[in-house]
Order: C-alpha cells, then structure tokens, then sequence
C-alpha cells in the first residue's frame, strides 16, 4: 500500500505551460510563502506532450518539479487522457462519442472520447507509458490521478452497442432469459436472436434502462483501473494513484471506481457568499455546484463514503467558479470555514482550481488564486492565512476519522432507474431526472439541520455486515428511496432493526427489484411487518402540506413541517400513528408512522420531508447526545473526529456576519491559537469564522 499523506496537503492545480509570460520561480515563491505543500500537474495537454503522432516532447515539465521539489512542495502527476488532441481525432474520428447512435458529438470540447475504443486505448496506453516512466522517479513526485472528471458522457457509439450485446449475452445466457428478466413480452419486445436488441436511442423499458447505465458505469470503472494497472508498473512503492471524481457525472459509479484506486480524490465546487449563511433557507436543486452548507458537508462525506476513509480534495473553488456571468468570490473568512469544514470530515488534502487565472479558453473567467493581473490579492492572502493553519496543526488533522450519528444509504443504481424513469415531477409537471437526490437530499439536509453529523454508506458496503453489529455501532440508519434492490437486502435492513437498530424507511424503498421491475409484494416489500405499515396507492402532491404531530404521539413538530411533493397511502398494521397530513383528503393516512420491532424500531415517513419535518423526525430518532457538543446558535456547526493518535477534535463554525459564542463542554484546547478553555468557557466566534479544539 503506498504511504499516503499523514497531514492535510495544501496547494492548487499549476499550470504553467498556460502561463502568457515566464514566471515559474515567482509562481512557486508565492507558493511556499502561502505554505503549499503540494501541486497537481500535466493532466490537461496531451496536445503539448505529443504534439504530432509519435512526436512526443517530455522536458517541458522538467523545470517545475525541479523548482517544486527545492521548495519541499511535493506533486500530482496527472494522465491527458480526457482531453485528446487534434491530430487524434483527424486520424480517428469514430473515437467521438456518438450522443445518439450516429450523431456524434463533435470536437472543440474536453471528454469527447469513447474511451473503450481500442485505437483511442492504444494511443493513451502510448502516451501513459511515456509520461510515467519519464518522470516516476522524481523525488518530488508523490501520485498520479489518471484522466480528469471521468464518466461525462454516455457513449451510443456502434462498437459500444455491440459490446453491450455482448455483455448481456455473457450475464444472462439466452434471449429466453433475458425475456424473462427485462418482461419482454410487454408490448412485444420478445427477442427471437440476439440481433433483435434495439439500440438505447428509442428505449422506453425500465429494465433496458437501468442495464445500459449499469453497463456504461462498468466502461468508466474499468477504464480507470486499467489507467491505473499501466502506472502502477512504474510507480515508487510510496506513490498512490487516484482520479478526481465528480460525483455528478452520469457513468460515474464512485464505489465501485474508487476500489481500483489507492485513494480518493474528488471536486466539490459550491457557491458562496450568502449560500454559506445559516440559518439557510432557501430550497435549491443541486448540481455540479452545490448549494448551502448543508450541501458542502454532504459534498464531503459523498467523498468519505466512496471508500469509508479520507480523501483528498483535488479541485475547489478559488474565486469566481464557472460562468462568466455568475461571479461569487468568498466574503472574509469563508475559505478558511469551507477548507475546515471539509478536513473535518475526512479531507486530507484541499488543493484549489488552480494557481493563475486563465488569460484565454473557456474557462477565462473561471477565477484562480492569482487574478488575471497575476499579483497577489485578497484571495491569496485568505488562502494563506488556511496554509498557515494547517502547517500549525500538522499532523493532528490529518486522516482524520469523522463522527457519525446516523448513516443514510445512497444507491447509485436507484439513482441511475430514476434518472431514466423518474418519479417525481418537476415544477412543469414534466420529469424530475433528479427525484432520487430530492428524496436523499431531504433525509440528508434534515440531519444537518437537526444538529447530527451523517455517514453515508453504499448498499455494497453495507449489506455484507452482520447487521447487529452494525447496529451497535451505527444505531440509527435511513433507507429512503432505495428503489433498486435485492431481497437479501431488504431482509437485512428488517435484521438490523431486530438487532436494535432504530431503521428510517422513505418512499419507495422496497418497491422494485434488482432488474427495476415492480414486486408483487405489499410495499415496503419484506418489510411491511417490522414496520407495522403497508400501502398499494401513493400521490404526487401539486404543493407542500402542513403536518402535526398526532395525539399522544412522541414526536415534537414545529408549525413550519410540511409534506412535500409525494404521500403514501399507508395503512397501519400494528405501527403508531406519529404525524398527520393537514388535508381533506390525505389526512386519511399517517405521513409518519413507527414501530418497536424486536431490540429495535422502524419508522416510515411517508413524503418528501422538507427540513423542519426531516429534522425534528430525525432528532426525534436519533440516540440522545450527552456530550454537549451541539451547536448554540442557528448560525453554528459542531462536528467531532477522532484524529490518527487518538485525539478527540471538535470543530466550531460560526456561519454569519453576526458574532456568537459557544459554550465548551468539556476542557479542551485551541489548536490553532493554543490558548486553553476550561469546561464551560464561552468561545467567541467572529463573522465567518471556525474554531478547532482538541479535548483535553
């Protein structure tokens, strides 16, 4: 296993082959009196690596590791496969990716490869291996991350087609079973021959669907992992390999992608200024760039769960990110929140996109540390003043474990089914391609406002555990929207909440197979009885409903609950009426149900909980805190970690203009400023600012 960093690395993407005038020394300089410890190089310009075919040019590079290693700043060697050269696509132009089968894409982008292609492979195993075995022993270098961003697009090329042919006639065997499996007799789509499959462009079977996006996450993993064997040939036993992942990419299958990789690495990009204010009370879909703080931690520990340990942040925002017309820089104080906030649950390097701002290109106003006048400014004295924390803090924060009061489970397959097929409608009534992040994203976002700190774990990390002793460690699990699921795996859910696990069931968990067809079963399939509930109806909702608590029920719910955009039809069976429906109609059923089943319980929500309704359900299931480390003002985060020796670390934020204090609970110790506070002592946190304390 390669060493990987024992402290938070801290740095930026460097380019300066993009640089419009020489510069390396003074770029580096400002570097290391910014305290960086690390830079990620060469992963965007195969054209300038080789610039014609066989005509390669490998020194360029050279100079900056040279100059990076005297500084004792260490780098990340990147592959250019994601962005392939002119020359490559004249010679090659079936390489495009086709969008439609036979519309390719065209060229002028990034990503426009179809990475399974055997003439592209041959050329970026070529250009791989000259790379890597130029540079592997440099001392400075300390990993690689092959490609860029994988999994962009969907791939409806020909020879993709036929392989996915293939694929299935290696899975299922014959046309027969396939028949059987996907339920071809619907409007006669029986296959006679192999050669009867139809292509993906006009599909309208769910089954269909979810296959082919299986089989495209497949391409994309496997695509890395063989990146990854051909380093590994010539990569120091201490270098690790990685790729930046980004989560949102549509042939992206983290869990399964990060397992042919030593590490994780990813890209949380997230808007600032007010989007970072708490109280937050906007409701704004998520994307590439995501939205509040509760959507940064969740960033964070997406990143955490791909492999259940830390990971490194290899892009981030520096300035203005994205298009031109949306510029948001930081106000004071928010790197550094955003930089802790993401080591606090589990980051161990945060590096930045990228050092200088780009004179030209797409990506022009795309702001890096350094402004287009390239002299430092007001964003690279913030980043400074974060490199100077963690150079003070060491190695204490780094590989960081963090703290988990309930788990929610995130199945890239149900995500993929209700891409295609989904659920809930948008605000046009049209399809929401993003029902199963809306369900997620409530459970998720509740959490955080009910003041709990989430671990987020996959079905294949999960479901080969002995579920009572996951309950004893993790006693508090949500299972919304798992759609797309085996029988196993709903029977162990139902054994985990025997076992003493306190279960949260959301919608259509349950509801359909591992091959997305709908089960015959009363829903929540195989466990309609530990829930003490069942349904066969379900509605959408044109707007949110008021939900109370119901007499005598347990639960305390503020008078802004509400349901929103889907309700369950659900029938007791033995479960406790916990919440209403304010409604003439759809008070009929409970929105919130629960039951005691063997050591444990079951509670069902019924809706799409908006953040009141989620938090106080959440609060209301979660194990009683007894540490006092919960926040003290609306506009305050508390999250704990246990640090590589031992070390019990708190982090405190205060996300506003308004200063706030926080009382500690216990005895404890600034790491940062090294002053000592006594249990009881109030903290004081200025406007955007973030305290970290180490028990005594």
């Amino acid at each position: 296993m390669p060493k990987l960093p024992d402290r938070v690395l801290f740095g930026a993407a460097y380019y300066h082959e993009y640089q419009p005038t020489p510069r390396l020394e003074t770029d580096l300089d400002l570097m290391r009196q910014a305290h960086f410890t690390v830079i990620r190089v060469g992963e965007s310009v195969w054209s300038t690596w080789e610039p014609e075919n066989g005509v390669f040019a490998l020194d360029w590079l050279q100079p900056v590791l040279d100059g990076a290693h005297e500084r004792g700043i260490r780098v990340i060697l990147g592959t250019p496969t994601y962005a392939a050269p002119p020359w490559l696509a004249r010679a090659y132009p079936e390489i495009n990716v086709e969008r439609r089968t036979g519309q390719p894409m065209g060229w002028g982008g990034r990503q426009e490869i179809d990475y399974s292609h055997p003439a592209f492979l041959f050329h970026a195993e070529r250009i791989i291996r000259r790379i890597i075995a130029r540079y592997a022993d440099h001392p400075a270098v300390i990993g690689y991350q092959v490609d860029n961003e994988p999994g962009n697009e969907i791939f409806h090329n020909r020879g993709v087609f036929q392989r996915f042919v293939d694929h299935l006639r290696h899975t299922y065997g014959s046309v027969e079973e396939l028949n059987e499996a996907w339920g071809l007799t619907y409007w006669s789509h029986r296959l006679s021959t192999w050669a009867d499959l139809w292509t993906p462009d006009g599909n309208a079977q769910p089954q269909y669907d979810l296959a082919w996006r299986r089989f495209q996450g497949t391409l994309t993993t496997d695509f890395i992992g063989w990146q990854a064997d051909i380093v590994r040939e010539y990569a120091r036993d201490d270098q690790f390999v990685t790729t930046c992942v980004s989560y949102p990419r549509p042939t992206a299958n983290d869990e399964a992608l990060t397992r042919r990789l030593d590490i994780t690495a990813g890209n949380p990009y997230y808007r600032m200024q007010d989007s970072l204010a708490l109280p937050y009370a906007r409701d704004t879909d998520q994307g590439w760039t995501t939205d509040g703080t509760w959507a940064l931690y969740q960033s964070a520990d997406r990143m955490y769960s791909s492999r259940q340990e830390p990971y490194l942040v290899t892009e981030t925002n520096a300035q203005a990110i994205g298009a031109p017309w949306i510029n948001e820089p930081a106000y004071d104080g928010q790197w550094r929140q955003a930089g802790w906030a993401l080591v606090s649950r589990g980051a161990t390097m945060i590096e930045y996109w990228h050092w200088h701002t780009l004179h030209y290109g797409t990506e022009t106003y795309w702001g890096g540390i350094l402004p287009h006048s390239q002299e430092p400014g007001r964003v690279y004295h913030q980043l400074a003043e974060l490199g100077a924390d963690f150079e003070k803090a060491g190695e204490l924060v780094g590989r960081l474990t963090p703290d988990a009061d309930v788990v929610l489970v995130y199945s890239t397959d149900t995500k993929w089914a209700l891409q295609e097929t989904p659920m809930l409608p948008d605000a046009n009534r049209g399809p929401d391609r993003g029902s199963y992040e809306a369900v997620f994203n409530a459970f998720y976002r509740g959490a955080f406002e009910a003041g709990l700190q989430a671990r987020i774990t996959h079905p294949s990390q999960l479901f080969g555990q002995d579920p009572a002793e996951y309950a004893a460690r993790h006693p508090l699990l949500v299972a919304a929207a798992l759609l797309i699921a085996t029988d196993d795996e709903l029977r162990w859910l139902e054994r985990y909440a025997a076992a003493g696990g306190h279960l949260v069931l959301g919608i259509r968990t349950g509801y359909e197979d591992e091959e997305a067809r709908a089960r015959l079963e009363r829903k929540p399939a195989f466990l309609t009885e530990a829930a003490g509930v069942w349904y066969d109806e379900f509605s959408t909702l044109d707007g949110p409903l008021p939900v109370v608590a119901a007499d005598d029920s347990p639960l305390e719910l503020p008078e802004n609950a509400r349901a929103t955009r889907w309700a369950d039809g659900l029938q007791l069976a033995g479960g406790e009426w916990l919440a209403s429906y304010v409604h003439p109609h759809f008070a009929r059923w409970p929105a919130v149900t629960t039951r005691a089943h063997g050591d444990g319980r079951v509670t069902y929500v019924g809706t799409v909980p908006d953040p009141a309704l989620a938090a106080a359900v959440l609060r209301w299931c979660a194990p009683e805190p007894d540490d006092g480390w919960r926040p003290a003002a609306p506009s305050q985060t508390v999250t704990g970690a246990t640090a590589q020796d031992g070390t019990r670390l708190r982090f405190v934020h205060n996300w506003s203009w308004l200063p706030t204090e926080f009382p500690v609970p216990v005895a404890a110790r600034d790491v940062l400023t090294g002053e000592d506070l006594g249990a009881g002592e109030s903290l004081r946190l200025g406007p955007w600012d973030v305290h970290v304390l180490a028990e005594a």
